[in-house]
């Protein structure tokens, strides 16, 4: 067949269309491959952010909640709770917590976004037990000068009720405390900030 006979315009079109066929065959085979590399479903919700629900907690009253493996814990504080803060200063490691473990936003003397909700990680700081939440004042076992906090059974590292840690335990820092913000009045939500930081 001569150079005369062969139809460009048609050899075009054949090109074309099986460059249009191969790069739709391509795009089908890469998407399952790429798609593979996303974290599954289980995955994103272990580091989801979690909504906690305080509408019913009442003063004094501890909530637990998960994020991402750990307890998260929510406490209610009561006005003589928040007096009884600056009364414990001179007992304490780092008072003013000056050590990064709060967002920006919760480093304050109440160590919160509201004074009277108190968000923390539920993990001693010194080898990763949950410290027990003891809000009563002066108990026989913890001593007359005792106003209300944490203290983990695992090493007798004792936090007051700002998280912040005492002089002479073996914890050596402050409770951590997690991003969070609130969503409503009623419902704190932990993992994120809503660009507060």
């Amino acid at each position: 067949m001569s150079a005369q006979g062969v139809n460009k315009t048609r050899r075009r079109v054949l090109v074309a269309a099986t460059s249009v066929v191969g790069a739709v065959g391509a795009g089908f085979v890469a998407v399952p491959f790429i798609a593979s590399m996303n974290p599954s479903a289980k995955a994103r919700a272990a580091g989801a952010p979690v909504k906690a629900d305080i509408s019913k907690l009442e003063p004094g009253a501890l909530l637990r909640v998960k994020f991402r493996g750990q307890p998260i814990w929510v406490v209610n504080r009561t006005p003589e709770m928040l007096e009884n803060l600056p009364t414990l200063d001179a007992k304490l490691v780092d008072p003013q917590s000056t050590v990064p473990q709060q967002p920006e936003y919760c480093q304050n003397p109440t160590r919160s976004i509201k004074p009277n909700y108190f968000v923390a990680i539920g993990i001693c700081t010194h080898l990763g037990c949950s410290p027990t939440y003891r809000p009563e004042l002066a108990p026989d076992d913890l001593g007359a000068e005792w106003k209300g906090g944490w203290f983990c059974p695992c090493h007798g590292s004792k936090f007051d009720l700002a998280g912040r840690v005492y002089k002479g335990v073996p914890a050596p820092t402050n409770l951590v405390i997690p991003k969070h913000t609130y969503l409503t009045d009623t419902t704190i939500l932990v993992g994120e900030d809503g660009g507060q930081a």
